[in-house]
């Protein structure tokens, strides 16, 4: 008999979906690095308009990859009984955001949540930054 709290079968399998997806996580944030890299190298070697959009979107996507497994990572350390689906009642669905909002003041949870931030605030700053479809000419 194990020990400890019991979630529900359709918790527990959102739980594994986030800890896999939160396993990529130094992956994908290579991969977006890489694909920075790779932008920024071709902003100064003045490379044509559509190549340029082109990498500007492909590094859109892996920021927003990297992002997804942030914050899976971030829903990972608040733990299982933060986890609601819409099959469950609304109590059960109220007391796992109060859960959620208690988790994110521990420290284990703290750095995910800031990395989160950070996270979303480069991808904000890239997409008002950088215009990915050119503009109308007049």
């Amino acid at each position: 008999m194990p020990l400890g709290r019991r979630v529900s079968k359709d918790v527990a399998e959102l739980y594994e979906a986030d800890r896999r997806l939160a396993d990529e996580y130094e992956t994908r944030l290579a991969a977006a690095g890489e694909a920075e890299r790779v932008l920024r190298d071709a902003q100064g070697e003045d490379v044509p308009e559509p190549e340029l959009r082109e990498l500007t979107r492909e590094f859109d996507k892996a920021l927003t990859s990297v992002l997804a497994a942030a914050e899976a990572a971030e829903r990972v350390a608040m733990g299982p009984k933060t986890y609601a689906t819409d099959a469950q009642d609304a109590k059960t669905r109220r007391a796992a955001e109060i859960s959620a909002r208690k988790a994110k003041a521990r420290p284990s949870v703290r750095p995910w949540t800031d990395e989160v931030d950070r996270l979303r605030t480069a991808r904000e700053v890239h997409r008002f930054g950088y215009r990915t479809r050119p503009g109308v000419l007049a």
